[in-house]
């Protein structure tokens, strides 16, 4: 049983553009030290929940509480590190180095037109350490491959020293080699850093084996407190739109 305050807390949360909902009636609880995948169609508003949960979108009904404060009073926002969708695919030409990219990670933490402090630099420098990218500093971002530029994006967000990390659909342009790296790399955040993981997809067919919990997301929410026995929930199905066994023992066997 969970008796701490959960790190997200929603509750009939619903979202509505030009009288369509996008999603309705949701409410889930996210804990500390959780390691979550969202997943669900295209178009089934995975993206939107999490928009929701940073305050980058307003809900049109229902209430957000982070850390147990209401979204509109929340302040802390270095807490959550956050990797939006396609972050990693940049242009070969953008002037910028890994290290630069890195470093942006530590601007929430320093007053406007402040220099690098020692403890700046030393957070960066973790952050390359455990993404594993520390050669890689001095490279340009645009020349790296997809899988770098995965890990150039989390230390990113990892510079910042969160307590939460989300990804939304860290995946896209990575081949099949660095997603079973990526997935062994969140499980190690998660069990040695002790950094709650939240990752959406839409590719059922990458869930990880380690995975806490699953939440199914298409229009309405089924949270699934077991993935393995996730499948045998007829309601998610339905939701889902796909026939259960495709996510049945998925072992990343490539």
């Amino acid at each position: 049983m969970r008796f701490k305050i959960p790190i997200f807390d929603v509750k009939n949360l619903s979202f509505v553009v030009r009288g369509q909902n996008i999603l309705s009636s949701i409410s889930l609880e996210i804990f500390n030290g959780e390691y979550i995948a969202i997943i669900g169609p295209n178009g089934g508003g995975k993206t939107t929940l999490i928009r929701l949960l940073l305050g980058l979108e307003k809900q049109t009904f229902g209430d957000i509480k982070i850390y147990g404060k209401n979204i509109k009073n929340f302040k802390e926002w270095k807490k959550i590190g956050y990797v939006p969708q396609r972050a990693s695919l940049v242009d070969a030409s953008f002037p910028a180095t890994v290290l630069d990219i890195v470093n942006m990670g530590r601007i929430s933490q320093r007053k406007f037109f402040s220099s690098m402090s020692i403890q700046d630099k030393e957070a960066v420098q973790d952050a390359m350490l455990k993404m594993d990218i520390l050669e890689l500093q001095d490279k340009m971002v645009g020349t790296l491959s997809g899988g770098q530029r995965q890990r150039v994006m989390i230390a990113r967000a990892l510079a910042s020293k969160p307590e939460v990390l989300i990804l939304d659909e860290p995946n896209t342009g990575v081949d099949i080699v660095s997603q079973k790296n990526f997935y062994a790399l969140l499980s190690k955040l998660n069990k040695e850093e002790n950094i709650t993981i939240i990752f959406i997809t839409h590719d059922v067919g990458v869930i990880a084996d380690d995975i806490g919990r699953l939440f199914t997301i298409n229009q309405k929410a089924i949270v699934c407190n077991n993935p393995k026995e996730a499948l045998s929930c007829e309601e998610m199905s339905v939701l889902y739109g796909i026939e259960a066994h495709l996510l049945h023992n998925h072992k990343h066997e490539h």
